[in-house]
């Protein structure tokens, strides 16, 4: 059996400096007095600020490295690996980050502009179908849409993405208001400053739309849907409604759902949507529990409203509907013909719609 002796590791030196001693080296520890004797200082990590400066961008020193003789070791492949890259760049930390992800939008493209000539609007025909007046200002129903409307919008605003201004109006059954909500939401979204709408008749086994609006049949949606070398915007009719415009339905095609379900119909709703930050696109669908098309919009649009009539859609159909509608992720109902209000609210008095001259 064999014992190590044990050597006492003195640093290289005249003896001169106070740090060569024999007694400074019997203070330090084996790993100092190691260093001392073998250059291992260059080999020490970054000195790092216990605090770093507030609302600036921090440039971590890069430790310098040793110098390193022709032929030696470093020049072997792993040394090399284990060497800092110039080529990377520093690890810069900025205090006034925030630390909250961003809001995803949409990716920005080139708005597709509405340029049809404007046809007239019979402000008569409106009102004779109980649909809102643009030229009358406020009461009771344009305070309730304007509600809607708010809803809509926050919505929107919120998600910011295209698919959020894309709006689906429909029911389930025939009769139960769809087009009348999504026509008089539409004319009140029209009323927003700085903001256009795009009403879309997606009802494609009855359109009824520009009839509504007492103007002629015109292709449409679905023409564009089957024809791709058709741009969609080229059908879009103006209206002298401020910020209104309409897409027709067009001809039927009988494979409408199909159509709905294609690559298609992406392209021509992104296109009309892209880079159009104020412009919302209501679609009046056919009813969801009576024909597939709406359920194939639904996946389309990021808002739906599924309109129920007081005292007639049962509670049965909604179920039905809203599974059905699941593709959306935002389903919201909307109360039609309610003659009784809970809260006791009677819009319009304020502003004297529906008051009695004395």
């Amino acid at each position: 059996m064999s014992v190590n002796k044990p050597i006492n590791i003195v640093p290289p030196g005249d003896g001169k400096d106070e740090a060569d001693t024999p007694q400074a080296s019997g203070k330090r520890s084996l790993f100092e007095r190691a260093s001392g004797a073998f250059g291992f200082d260059s080999l020490a990590p970054a000195r790092v600020p216990a605090k770093l400066p507030q609302g600036k961008a921090v440039r971590m020193p890069t430790p310098p490295r040793r110098a390193v003789a022709p032929g030696d070791a470093e020049d072997s492949a792993t040394t090399r690996d284990l060497a800092p890259a110039s080529s990377q760049p520093p690890v810069v930390i900025d205090a006034e980050a925030d630390a909250r992800p961003p809001r995803q939008r949409e990716v920005g493209g080139r708005k597709v502009e509405f340029t049809g000539p404007l046809h007239p609007v019979s402000r008569v025909h409106l009102r004779e179908q109980g649909l809102i007046d643009p030229d009358l200002g406020s009461s009771g129903l344009v305070e309730e849409f304007r509600i809607v409307k708010r809803q809509v919008l926050a919505t929107a605003e919120a998600d910011g993405t295209a698919k959020a201004r894309r709006v689906l109006i429909c029911s389930p059954h025939p009769g139960e208001g769809k087009t009348f909500c999504a026509t008089n939401l539409a004319i009140a979204l029209a009323g927003e400053r700085e903001s256009e709408v795009l009403l879309v008749d997606a009802d494609f086994g009855k359109p009824s739309i520009m009839k509504t609006f007492g103007l002629d049949p015109a292709p449409g949606l679905m023409d564009a849907l089957r024809d791709p070398s058709i741009d969609a915007e080229k059908l879009v009719v103006g209206t002298d409604i401020p910020g209104l415009w309409i897409l027709p339905a067009g001809q039927r095609s009988g494979s409408d759902a199909e159509y709905l379900a294609s690559e298609r119909t992406w392209e021509v709703l992104n296109r009309l949507s892209r880079g159009a930050h104020d412009r919302i696109l209501i679609f009046d669908s056919p009813p969801v529990l009576a024909a597939s098309p709406a359920a194939e919009l639904a996946k389309h649009c990021g808002q739906t409203l599924l309109v129920a009539r007081a005292e007639q859609t049962a509670r049965a159909a909604l179920e039905d509907a809203i599974d059905l509608l699941s593709g959306c992720p935002d389903i919201r109902l909307l109360l039609n013909d309610a003659t009784f209000s809970p809260s006791g609210r009677r819009f319009g008095k304020y502003y004297g719609y529906g008051e009695s001259e004395s």
